[in-house]
């Protein structure tokens, strides 16, 4: 395609933007219902998380193996078949009758959302010309902001009003309609150089890699610390109600997807200073969160902060990634996917015990302060280029 027509070129983009946004989307909606989740089958707060939990556990497991796995097949086949079973996913949470059959579930979407920003992450630089694969690559991942504003808001209310259930079952519809954008959008992908379990030893062995892989590991654990509890975090404020909550939330998205592009130019160029700025700019606001919980306007204010900081996350380490192993691209991909997921997990568990343990202001504590630690990684990473060359090859 990078060869081909621009025009189509562009769709295909949109359409695997499309699929990034379902998979988030499905991945956050817990979020957005965690105490009508909780309150429905009879767990708390913290135990609900495990929704959000437990998909990023199977996701960080499938990101790396999953591309080995489907070694040779073409990677528009790979899509559609995932979005499908992100469908079935998604109409087993909608039926679930207990809060086993739902993490039953959510084991599938895990091994969905691995499976596609595995192969997804990557795509901007062979869909489109070489000049215009940066961004391209941020579009894809606009994805995740995208998400935030409409998916987990959208979600939010639609369960609000008819039942949790419900939001679930307009993501199966919304991932079988993607999965056929995909087939009709896509050129044929095939998979070219097939990604090794050998491939991942390697990258690790490259510093720059394994540098911004840690730094990653920190700012998006904090961040999911703090995110996965922000309802009732937000629910604290005096005068406070649901409606306003989704407001609240459709704000922060706003913020992220100028974030995702502002942090995308940004990092195209310098993905350090990109990241220098993001894991700064998300301590300091998650931090200054704790205080402000009596005044409405100033939590508004801090969470578009947040909103506005985080969206630049994603494709700001991507940039990273790429730039650390160019020769590596799917399986860096894969291995970034991987150890996001990790992150995830390991935010939204942490955030469960401290929210159980400590309160909602708890959560802030610790996601600032992972923040925090992030930003030391950062700044003490190398920045020059990395020997790319260091890590094996993919076929």
């Amino acid at each position: 395609m990078r060869g081909g027509q621009p025009e189509r070129g562009r769709l295909a983009v949109l359409a695997v933007a499309a699929a990034t946004f379902s998979v988030v989307t499905t991945e956050m909606l817990p979020v957005g219902l965690l105490t009508s989740i909780g309150s429905g089958l009879g767990v708390s707060d913290g135990n609900a998380g495990l929704a959000v939990t437990l998909p990023g556990v199977v996701a960080a497991l499938a990101a790396p193996l999953l591309p080995v796995a489907v070694r040779r097949a073409d990677r528009r086949t790979v899509l559609c078949v995932l979005l499908v079973l992100l469908a079935a996913a998604n109409l087993a949470s909608a039926l679930a009758p207990g809060f086993g059959v739902l993490l039953a579930a959510r084991v599938l979407v895990g091994v969905c959302i691995g499976g596609v920003w595995a192969v997804a992450a990557g795509l901007g630089v062979r869909l489109v010309r070489a000049e215009g694969a940066g961004r391209a690559t941020a579009v894809i991942f606009s994805g995740i902001a995208v998400a935030s504003v409409l998916g987990v808001p959208a979600g939010t209310l639609l369960g609000e009003l008819a039942g949790w259930r419900w939001g679930f079952a307009a993501l199966a519809v919304l991932a079988l309609g993607v999965a056929a954008l995909l087939a009709v959008l896509l050129p044929r992908l095939p998979a070219g150089e097939g990604v090794r379990l050998g491939a991942f030893a390697g990258l690790l062995r490259v510093r720059r890699l394994r540098a911004g892989l840690i730094a990653v590991t920190l700012l998006v654990t904090g961040h999911f610390a703090a995110y996965t509890y922000v309802r009732p975090v937000l629910e604290r404020l005096p005068g406070i109600g649901a409606g306003l909550v989704s407001g609240l939330l459709l704000a922060y998205g706003t913020a992220g997807i100028v974030g995702n592009f502002a942090g995308g130019a940004v990092a195209a160029r310098d993905p350090r200073r990109a990241l220098l700025a993001i894991s700064a700019g998300l301590g300091a606001v998650v931090l200054l969160l704790v205080p402000a919980g009596g005044s409405l306007a100033a939590s508004g204010v801090l969470l578009i902060a947040w909103g506005l900081a985080y969206g630049g996350v994603s494709v700001s380490a991507q940039n990273w990634v790429m730039a650390a192993a160019p020769h590596a691209r799917e399986a860096a991909s894969a291995l970034f996917a991987g150890v996001f997921n990790v992150a995830i997990a390991l935010g939204a568990f942490a955030g469960g015990r401290v929210a159980d343990g400590g309160g909602a202001g708890a959560v802030l504590w610790l996601g600032g302060g992972l923040s925090a630690l992030a930003l030391i990684a950062v700044a003490h990473a190398r920045d020059t280029p990395a020997d790319a060359s260091t890590a094996e090859p993919q076929g």
